[in-house]
């Protein structure tokens, strides 16, 4: 019945850009997806498989390769597959390919979304895609450490104030310079990736992040973009020794490892902390701290999408929809995923799930907001925001230089 309806729903789209149809002997489609998300996605295709009659087969592939194999395929026409799944990033580059979904938007669908995830599935007027799971930076601390009455005592004799799961930008820069002694670092510094620093840049009260879709502002080089340089700069010295290399691989290393006393990490990673860790049953998680701007996250999120050339249309749209009927189902895998409200509330106060609360908070918090919608944004990732991180982390960096000479690299790209 729950197909049914769903099929219904997408034969009523008519006008809405799903089109095509699907032969009844054709009981197969394929769904391109990142290696890392098949299992989030493999509980919500067996149940289609059993109520449809659907076979659903996957083709996994690493994040850059799913990319260039995306690319490939939408250029020359010849699309081989009939759901992809897509970095939120990826979707103003290929809307062209994509066949719009808009009637799977309905007010309901909509208020079960966060925000930046319908913001971003909106790309030039039309929805081209469906929110499978989200993301985001949260607060991970030791509780052990945190809870000692020893450091509590001395920490408030320190700084005045009582020892907590920091806030604000001056409570983690507190905590951080505190837990540096004896072998550990207070935090990690990632200068190999650019999500953070955009973190704490929408943290500053930043409504443009970086530059806005359609390229005409850039916002790098003003107060908040150096104010946010600066601050991330400034934890350097509380951080492991190489801290522009580090990148999300060597921070979750770090933090699993005892080495690091807090860390801003994907909240996925909650759920992978090895049992065998120095650090498995000490975990605390909390939602991402606040700038001046209050708190804000940088939303990480996946979504589904139908191509154009795709020859099975009805049958992959029918997919895309039994996946957000079902998006709960995600919930109980490796990873824990999922995008709606509802799922999340379902799970957030259960043994386990304990970092879905901190997640919702941040995703919520009026400061988060999506990456622009620009087909260039991972070219200025690349070439211009990587480096200029990298580049601040040196002794003695001129960070308003660093973030002027950005800007005109990004202001040449938008231009192109």
């Amino acid at each position: 019945m729950v197909v049914s309806v769903a099929t219904a729903a997408v034969l009523a789209m008519g006008g809405c850009g799903v089109g095509g149809s699907t032969s009844s002997s054709e009981k197969a489609i394929t769904v391109l997806v990142e290696a890392g998300g098949h299992a989030e996605l493999q509980p919500i295709a067996d149940a289609f498989t059993k109520e449809s009659g659907t076979k659903v087969s996957f083709v996994e592939l690493p994040y850059d390769g799913l990319y260039n194999r995306l690319n490939s395929e939408f250029t020359s026409g010849s699309v081989s597959v009939d759901v992809a799944a897509m970095d939120a990033v990826w979707l103003p580059t290929f809307k062209d390919a994509i066949t719009p979904l808009d009637g799977l938007f309905t007010d309901a669908v909509k208020g079960d979304l966060f925000p930046a995830l319908v913001q971003e599935a909106n790309v030039g007027g039309a929805f081209v895609g469906m929110p499978v799971w989200t993301n985001s930076e949260i607060l991970y601390y030791r509780k052990d450490l945190f809870d000692d009455p020893a450091n509590q005592a001395a920490f408030k004799a320190k700084y005045g104030y009582d020892l907590v799961p920091p806030t604000t930008w001056q409570q983690y820069h507190d905590a951080a310079a505190f837990f540096t002694k004896d072998g550990m670092y207070g935090t990690d510094v990632k200068g190999a990736v650019e999500t953070e620093w955009l973190a704490l840049l929408s943290q500053t009260g930043e409504k443009t992040m970086v530059t806005s879709n359609d390229g005409a502002t850039v916002s790098l080089g003003d107060a908040n973009s150096h104010q946010a340089l600066q601050f991330y700069g400034s934890l350097a010295e509380f951080a492991p020794p190489g801290v522009a290399q580090v990148d999300w691989a060597a921070a979750q290393n770090l933090f699993n490892q005892g080495r690091t006393a807090m860390s801003l990490f994907w909240a996925h990673a909650y759920r992978q902390i090895p049992k065998d860790s120095p650090v498995a049953g000490k975990v605390g998680v909390a939602q991402m701290i606040a700038g001046p701007g209050g708190v804000a996250g940088v939303p990480g999120a996946w979504y589904l999408t139908v191509p154009r050339a795709g020859r099975q249309q009805q049958a992959a749209a029918d997919f895309v929809k039994f996946a957000y009927d079902h998006n709960d189902l995600a919930a109980q895998t490796n990873l824990g995923l999922v995008a709606r409200k509802s799922a999340f509330a379902k799970y957030q106060d259960q043994p386990g799930y304990e970092n879905y609360e901190p997640l919702i908070d941040t995703l919520t918090a009026p400061a988060t907001i999506p990456r622009p919608a620009t087909p260039k944004w991972q070219q200025i990732v690349d070439t211009v925001l990587v480096p200029m991180i990298q580049k601040s982390l040196q002794p003695g960096a001129d960070d308003q230089a660093l973030l002027n000479a950005a800007k005109e690299q990004v202001q040449s790209l938008v231009k192109r």
